[in-house]
């Protein structure tokens, strides 16, 4: 008798990991749920919603007739995704924290504390999908375009991708809306958790002032040629090609273009300044091959909800990629992700410098 693959759910409370947890037993999974206690979300009158997911997640377990494991998580996505989150918009970037949270948590520690009791496979419910190819494991975008998360997921290793299981790479939403319904799960019509989970009211600046215990200071908004234009309030309140919220009358449209965390500057300029040809990344992972040979021709966005673009990608350091783009692109950011596309297949990524 063949032994089952043993399969590690990571449980959110939300409708996808229940789904995903049902579809992996009916593929012949010997099947667990996880739950990460990562952050408090904290009501306005005292509820910890994160106690309500946790519990969200267990009736599922106890539905599906499976084991539920709760780790508290919550030191360590401080002191890797929260602490990389305010170093980078303190050093003047913009932080995208889910891609580190699923290189360094949900992929890192808790594929790794479940390798160890005994998992084949930790299986989440991002829309997405992997494929064994010639020895190689190949991540490709999920079925449904709106609501594929392959732009989240560039930073997995062939050793992360050979053990994760993405369950609901084929399906929509409503699809797996209705299957919730049909095996009776509570949570079917559950809301989609939004923006960033440890930053609910979506207030980025008064979040990191709170856990740094400091204020930022003001300094100069200044022009491309260091002219003195005026003060903002701090350059951790501003992201590249932003228009509203800066609080100064140019007599036209004007946008942020750069910010020097050192110099404490935010630099403003007209929107055609804010574009450009060329994006350097580093910190890359390429998924196909290990090292880019010459120049290749790729489709690339610079952030998620971003339409991808030709371009030409060239490996210009042992940790360096350069993407040349055929039309300009728009306010590439500091801190954000390049991810790179051969059709539905993603070649890889990196973060932009």
């Amino acid at each position: 008798m063949i032994e089952k693959k043993k399969v590690s759910v990571a449980m959110s409370g939300g409708i996808d990991s229940a789904v995903a947890a049902l579809l992996a037993l009916d593929q012949g999974y010997e099947v667990s749920g996880v739950t990460m206690k990562l952050c408090p979300k904290i009501t306005d009158d005292g509820t910890d919603l994160t106690l309500n997911d946790i519990a969200d997640a267990k009736a599922v377990c106890d539905r599906l007739g499976i084991t539920h494991t709760v780790y508290d998580l919550e030191d360590r996505f401080r002191d890797t995704v929260i602490k990389d989150f305010i170093d980078t918009y303190v050093s003047g970037g913009t932080p995208n924290p889910c891609i580190v949270c699923n290189k360094l948590l949900k992929f890192g520690i808790l594929l790794d504390m479940e390798i160890a009791r005994g998992a084949d496979l930790v299986a989440t419910g991002h829309y997405a999908q992997i494929e064994e190819k010639n020895g190689r494991f190949l991540l490709r975008k999920a079925t449904d375009e709106k609501k594929d998360q392959s732009y989240m997921l560039w930073s997995l290793s062939q050793y992360q991708l050979s053990h994760t299981l993405f369950p609901l790479g084929s399906l929509t939403k409503p699809e797996i809306r209705k299957i919730g319904e049909e095996n009776g799960f509570i949570i079917a019509h559950k809301s989609d958790s939004q923006d960033i989970c440890f930053v609910p009211d979506g207030d980025y600046a008064s979040f990191i002032e709170n856990a740094r215990g400091e204020k930022f200071a003001e300094g100069d908004y200044i022009d491309e040629h260091g002219n003195i234009l005026g003060r903002h309030k701090g350059v951790i309140h501003y992201t590249i090609g932003q228009r509203k919220g800066l609080g100064i009358s140019m007599g036209r449209h004007i946008f942020v273009a750069a910010k020097d965390a050192e110099k404490n500057t935010v630099t403003l300029a007209d929107e055609d300044k804010l574009f450009t040809y060329t994006v350097v990344i580093k910190g890359i992972n390429l998924i196909p091959f290990d090292k880019l040979e010459g120049k290749i021709r790729v489709k690339a966005k610079i952030r998620y909800h971003h339409t991808e673009s030709d371009a030409y990608a060239e490996q210009t350091g042992p940790d360096e990629i350069t993407l040349t783009f055929d039309e300009p692109q728009r306010a590439p950011a500091k801190g954000q992700s390049a991810v790179m596309y051969d059709g539905n297949y993603v070649i890889g990524g990196g973060i932009i410098q």
